[in-house]
């Protein structure tokens, strides 16, 4: 029997545990023997390798975050302790890798493919869904939908109060999350790091609003825009004369019972890891599109940064009108 082990790395999403979950059903249906590695890329340092079976994920299909934990390492950056990592998954007669991670992680992965020859498979996994190459990353949906309840929770008090809210969203450099919350919840404004914008443009249309019955705002802007929420509240009370207050989501983003979809992405991820493994695809990322799921080689997703869908963008200048 081959042997097959799953870690996680960086950030961690909701999405995650479905998938480990399924790691081991598929392994064991595979005739593979499944390990989990603790800790991410520290735990193969540290040697946090152990065989499992289905005890070991009951009951957490419905749980956020992920029951092997993950770090970010910078260990693993240093080629002595790649070397220390591969003696110990050699001594467990380990070569296959499936990793739940971002683009730091499946670089890392690359070279130590190129250095001692471990296959490895990525599943991209970050709430930011900014990963060149796919369209979705495990997370995302459930990461939305906590956006969504706290927008729609929020709107309440907006609307009994008369006031403006600016709500900020997790992404980094990405405004994914900013954008598709914004259009799924009639939000009057929308501030992502992708495009360039001036607040001044909105004031006269923003008034004409107001003249006009509307009675409160909400804004959706991303973490990496060029100001702080603050001064978009700011700018909301003395340009625009609504009392304004400031909702930074933060890291509720990253948690919560995992979504359908995300459950439904986590077993599709992973049978095509496992197959891709199988099937001779050494140092890969399982890629989803609109056409399906595709394997692509690391190279090729860290080659160029990932860049917005042209239509979401397009959906953008329609909503900040």
């Amino acid at each position: 029997m081959k042997n097959i082990a799953i870690l996680c790395s960086g950030g961690d999403v909701s999405g995650m545990n479905p998938a480990l979950k399924h790691f081991v059903e598929y392994s064991l249906q595979k005739g593979l023997t499944p390990y989990f590695i603790y800790n991410g890329f520290e735990g193969l340092i540290d040697n946090k390798i152990v065989k499992v079976s289905h005890k070991h994920v009951g009951g957490i299909i419905n749980r956020g975050g992920t029951i092997i934990g993950s770090t970010r390492s910078e260990r693993f950056m240093d080629r002595e302790f790649r070397k220390i990592a591969k003696k110990n998954l050699d001594t467990l007669d380990i070569d296959m890798l499936v990793v739940l991670g971002g683009d730091g992680s499946f670089r890392g992965m690359d070279i130590f493919y190129k250095e001692h020859g471990v296959k490895f498979c990525g599943i991209p996994s970050t709430i930011d869904n900014d990963i060149n190459g796919t369209e979705y990353c495990l997370g995302v949906d459930t990461a939305l939908n906590v956006i969504k309840d706290s927008i729609d929770n929020i709107r309440d008090t907006a609307a009994s109060f008369s006031r403006a809210f600016v709500i900020e969203t997790m992404g980094r450099n990405c405004g994914y999350l900013a954008l598709v919350s914004a259009l799924c919840s009639g939000a009057e404004l929308c501030l992502i790091p992708e495009v360039e914008y001036d607040l001044k443009e909105y004031e006269e249309s923003f008034k004409a609003q107001i003249k006009n019955g509307r009675n409160y705002f909400i804004a959706i802007v991303s973490e990496g825009i060029k100001e702080e929420s603050s001064e978009i509240a700011k700018w909301f009370e003395q340009k625009i004369g609504f009392e304004s207050r400031v909702t930074i989501l933060g890291h509720t983003q990253r948690g919560g019972n995992p979504t359908i979809y995300d459950r439904l992405m986590a077993y599709k991820f992973v049978n095509h890891a496992i197959d891709g493994l199988l099937d001779g695809k050494n140092k890969s990322m399982i890629c989803y599109a609109k056409k399906g799921f595709e394997y692509k080689n690391i190279d090729e997703v860290t080659s160029q940064k990932y860049q917005l869908d042209r239509e979401l963008l397009g959906y953008l200048k329609v909503l900040n009108v």
